[in-house]
C-alpha cells in the first residue's frame, strides 16, 4: 500500500523543488554564458546540453544509479535509495532544458542591445541583470518546463529513488505502484493531486512574473 498523501506530496515536492532551484542556479549562468561569451569549447558544450534535453529521464536515472551505487564511484557518499540522490537526478533532468531555454532565448533578443548598454556605462553584472528582465518571459517558461519536466519523471525517480515506502516514495512512482496493483482509482487520485501541484507552482511563478513586469515599468 502506498504511503499517506501528505508524505508523499511533501517529498515530490521537496525533491522536485529543490532540483529545480538548483538547475536554475546552474541552467540560467551556463545558457547565458553559452549565448553571449565565445569560448573555447562553446559548440561542444552547446552540443552537449541540446543532446541532454533529449535524453530519456529512465537513461539519466541509470547513469546517476551507477555513479551512486555502492559498488560505483560516488558510492560511499550513500546517496543511492535516498531523497538527495533523486534531487541529483532530477538536477541533471531539468538543468539541461532550463540552459538550452536561457540560452535561446537570450540568443532572440536584439543583438545590438548588450552593445547599447555597455554605451551606457553598464557593467558586466549590470548588463547580464537587464538582458535577464528583458528575457523574463522565456525564462520564467524554462523554470515552468525544469519544475514539470522533474515532478513528472518516473524513470529515475523509481531507479535512484527505489520507490522504498516511509523513505523515497513520491507521487510518481506511487501512481506506477498503484496502476500495477490494478487500483486505478488511486493513480488517478495521486494524479490529480499531482496536477494541482504543478499548476499551484506555475500560479506562483507566474505571479512573481507579473510582480516583476510591474517593477521593470518605468
Amino acid at each position: 500500500m502506498s504511503d499517506p498523501l501528505p508524505e508523499v506530496l511533501a517529498r515530490t515536492a521537496a525533491v522536485s523543488l529543490s532540483a529545480t532551484l538548483i538547475a536554475l542556479a546552474i541552467g540560467i549562468p551556463l545558457g547565458t554564458l553559452l549565448a553571449l561569451a565565445r569560448l573555447p569549447g562553446r559548440r561542444l558544450v552547446t552540443a552537449m546540453v541540446n543532446t541532454g534535453m533529449a535524453v530519456p529521464t529512465v537513461v539519466v536515472g541509470l547513469l546517476v544509479a551507477v555513479l551512486l551505487w555502492r559498488s560505483g564511484p560516488l558510492g560511499d557518499l550513500e546517496l543511492i535509495y535516498t531523497l538527495r540522490g533523486m534531487v541529483i537526478a532530477q538536477v541533471l533532468i531539468a538543468a539541461p532544458l532550463i540552459t538550452g531555454i536561457t540560452m535561446a532565448a537570450l540568443q532572440l533578443l536584439p543583438p545590438e542591445l548588450p552593445d547599447q548598454l555597455r554605451a551606457l556605462g553598464a557593467s558586466r553584472a549590470q548588463l547580464v541583470l537587464r538582458l535577464w528582465l528583458e528575457a523574463r518571459l522565456p525564462l520564467l517558461a524554462a523554470a515552468m518546463a525544469g519544475f514539470g519536466h522533474a515532478v513528472s519523471e518516473v524513470g529515475a525517480a523509481t531507479i535512484v529513488g527505489g520507490n522504498l515506502h516511509g523513505r523515497t516514495q513520491v507521487m510518481t512512482t506511487a501512481i506506477v505502484e498503484n496502476v500495477g496493483r490494478g487500483d486505478l482509482a488511486s493513480a488517478g487520485f495521486y494524479a490529480a493531486v499531482l496536477l494541482v501541484l504543478a499548476f499551484a507552482v506555475n500560479v506562483v511563478l507566474m505571479s512573481v512574473h507579473q510582480r516583476g513586469a510591474a517593477w521593470a515599468r518605468p
